[in-house]
């Protein structure tokens, strides 16, 4: 592989108009697909397997244009104090908001608050259950701004009106973040190069992906049914990796440089040996991402395969576009001092080969158990909050409490009680029943009898009378651990039910969709990971041609991953620094933290592993001892890994400043599982681990060696083809003994 994109890198390096004019073209249709696409696609979600879809489903089939899953909204009304919403002046008011509210192009139904009782027993509160024809992704901004100018009037007369429900849900808006991590990105650059030119190359290519993929997935929204989130998942990987992949071969161009090469070679040098280590660390990442199709969520698999198709894009321009930019940098591709005085500039290389990563790696080398006990314990020690994880999905208790949406909230859970704000929707197919509307009374008795009491309205028949929906009011709010073992509870109560009156009853409805969603991700994390992990070891094994070496990696990923969500439990579940992060409200993890963590940090995780292992890897088979080689690789690749750490920290960090408690809570645990992959596992447990094992680390069977593929990552055969073969590995017995620890 090494020699076939040595052979790369000199082409495009030779040919850089070619090659440039290709990327450019390629932004420039996949900008006019964009353009001329009619936007995101509809984004249904549906949960295939669950009880809750499978009902929604049957209400579909049984009443169709019942919209069971369409957006909902809840304008909750509160009157001033001492006066109650019965009053004439409040009454007129809310029913002019009623009408006004019915006017809407995509208005299902309003529930009059006076008609269907929804009116609280003191008086003071009232709400209107607005249900829309599509789902809130589909819902238009035109419709939303609707919902909120609605209720002016009413305020003016003196209400207090809050709106809350799915129907004001809106994807956060992005941008800002974005525009805060490629800042701090090129302020790091600038530092690690400290060339201009340099620095852009990697800012350059990087938005020049991420503009055709993020453009691709625009262009192909409509057919492919993809969301706006999508491409959101989309920029945030490929902004991180394709800053990763040209800051590396960048990086090792201008090493070769400094070795005396000229630029050609050391362009395609750089290709052959860091864009190796680009490859493969680009497909553990493309395998995390299209791994997440074992979930069997259709929006989660899309989201996946568009954010991996972007990370390939990201790999092919880092192989070709970087070196035909080098080719138009010139001497720019180095620093200011280094091109003014060749000389200078080697010597001060020379002088400076101790630099920090070269005597962090002495130091661990010295002392390498106590550095693997401290940063093993270390992160044990953040990870035990772990062990308390609690999973599910947020609601409108976890929003900011300045939001409409946390206010209208709080409304009703005083006005009405907790479990308004997240009722439950029981459906009854009777059609194998003799006395449908017996089976369904039999269905509200039980569920009623349930503990807890909680409140069973009327059952609702669909035309055909076959099939009846009742609304369940659980006591607890939406997010609480009794409402779930309240839907577990109904469900269990079904089987009985069914045995009884020929009726089958499944429970559905947003709260329930979310207790679902939340099991099913649960229930898919130990596949996934098994998937990813075990997909990536062979890929490993491959790369570095060792056992050891790869379950290395991989324990180490699981360390810092399981750290990480020790950190998000204290600060979001238990409030831990909350207000130092902007965390206002403290409640279950959400449910996709775990599973999206293990997705893309894992892919981040093994860029640096495979960008800083195998550089040891190619000093070690170029004859280095093995601890020689742990040095070796510190010098050339520590600074590198670190500004990639650090820049990913910063595109991930920005978005902990959202006011949605989602966006805050995956941007927190994203930089702090960077931070502790990088610079405690990577820096510190890789190298320590490495000195213990000595040459048992590279040790692979010899029957394996004869199985696995050889690719060349490091690079042997380019040397040997280049005529670099001074350092060609030592063979024969002494290396057998080498290998066997002797």
């Amino acid at each position: 592989m090494a020699t076939f994109l040595y052979k790369l890198g000199r082409f495009s390096f030779r040919r850089r108009h070619f090659v440039v004019l290709i990327w450019v073209a390629l932004l420039a249709l996949a900008g006019v697909g964009a353009a001329n696409s009619s936007g995101a696609g509809s984004a249904s979600f549906s949960i295939p397997g669950t009880e809750a879809q499978r009902a929604f489903d049957l209400i579909e089939e049984r009443s169709p244009g019942a919209n069971p899953d369409g957006a909902t909204a809840r304008v909750v009304f509160k009157a001033p104090d001492g006066e109650k919403m019965t009053d004439p002046a409040h009454k007129t008011a809310v029913e002019q908001v009623v009408r006004e509210l019915k006017g809407g192009d995509e208005v299902a139904s309003v529930a009059d608050p006076f008609q269907a009782k929804a009116v609280s027993k003191d008086g003071t509160t009232a709400y209107a259950q607005v249900s829309y024809k599509v789902s809130g992704m589909e819902l238009e901004e035109s419709s939303r701004e609707e919902l909120k100018g609605a209720g002016q009037d009413a305020r003016e007369a003196g209400l207090t009106v809050e709106i809350g429900g799915d129907a004001l849900q809106a994807i956060p808006e992005t941008g800002a973040t974005e525009i805060i991590g490629v800042a701090v990105a090129a302020v790091v650059l600038v530092i690690t190069f400290g060339s201009l030119v340099a620095a852009g190359l990697p800012l350059l290519t990087a938005l020049i992906g991420v503009g055709i993929g993020v453009s691709g997935i625009t262009a192909l929204s409509t057919a492919l049914d993809l969301s706006s989130t999508t491409s959101t998942l989309a920029m945030m990987i490929g902004l991180a990796v394709g800053i990763d992949y040209a800051l590396f071969i960048v990086s090792r161009y201008r090493a070769e440089l400094a070795d005396g090469r000229e630029r050609e070679d050391a362009a395609g040098r750089a290709v052959g040996t860091a864009g190796s280590a680009v490859v493969f660390a680009g497909l553990t990442v493309v395998i995390a991402l299209v791994g997440l199709a074992v979930v069997n969520i259709p929006m989660l698999t899309k989201m996946g395969i568009a954010a991996a198709a972007t990370v390939a894009i990201a790999v092919l321009i880092a192989l070709t576009m970087i070196p035909a930019l080098l080719g138009y940098a010139g001497k720019h591709a180095v620093g200011r001092k280094a091109r003014k005085t060749p000389e200078a500039g080697a010597a001060k290389d020379a002088v400076s080969k101790e630099n920090l990563g070269t005597r962090w790696a002495r130091f661990v080398l010295r002392k390498p158990l106590t550095v693997l006990l401290v940063g093993v314990v270390g992160l044990g020690v953040v990870a035990v909050p772990a062990s308390q994880l609690e999973l599910g999905l947020p609601d409108d208790g976890a929003q900011p409490t300045s939001t409409t949406q946390r206010k209208a909230y709080d409304l009703v859970s005083e006005g009405f009680g907790p479990g308004f704000n997240g009722p439950l929707l029981v459906v009854v197919d009777a059609a194998g029943s003799a006395d449908p509307k017996a089976a369904a009374a039999e269905v509200a008795r039980t569920v009623g009898a349930l503990d807890g009491k909680p409140v069973v309205t009327p059952a609702t028949f669909n035309k055909a009378g076959d099939t009846a929906m009742l609304t369940v009011i659980p006591h607890s709010k939406p997010s609480g651990v009794e409402t779930e073992e309240l839907v577990h509870a109904i469900r269990d109560a079904g089987a009985e039910i069914t045995a009884d009156t020929g009726a089958k009853t499944m429970v559905t409805g947003t709260t329930a969709m979310n207790i679902d969603v939340s099991q099913k991700l649960n229930d898919a994390l130990l596949p996934y990971l098994a998937l990813v992990v075990g997909l990536a070891f062979l890929l490993l094994m491959v790369v570095f041609r060792s056992v050891l070496v790869p379950l290395k990696a991989a324990l180490g990923f699981l360390l810092s991953v399981v750290a990480a969500l020790g950190a998000v439990v204290a600060v979001f579940q238990w409030g831990w620094l909350g207000s130092l992060f902007g965390v206002e409200q403290t409640g279950p993890v959400m449910s996709m933290m775990p599973i999206f963590m293990v997705g893309v940090v894992f892919g981040l995780a093994m860029d640096y592993e495979v960008f800083l292992v195998t550089r040891m890897r190619e000093a070690y088979v170029h004859g280095e001892r093995p601890g020689q080689a742990v040095v070796t690789g510190f010098k050339h690749g520590a600074r590198v890994v670190s500004a990639a750490a650090v820049i990913m920290i910063a595109v991930f960090a920005g978005f902990i400043g959202s006011s949605e408690q989602m966006v805050k809570m995956i941007g927190f645990g994203l930089a702090v599982a960077v931070f502790f992959d990088a610079f405690v596992v990577r820096m510190a447990i890789v190298p320590a681990v490495l000195a213990l094992l000595s040459h048992r680390a590279w040790w692979l069977p010899k029957w394996l060696d004869r199985i696995l593929p050889d690719v060349d990552v490091e690079g042997e055969k380019l040397r040997e083809r280049l005529g670099d073969g001074d350092a060609a590995r030592p063979e024969g017995p002494d290396k057998e003994r080498e290998l066997a620890g002797v």
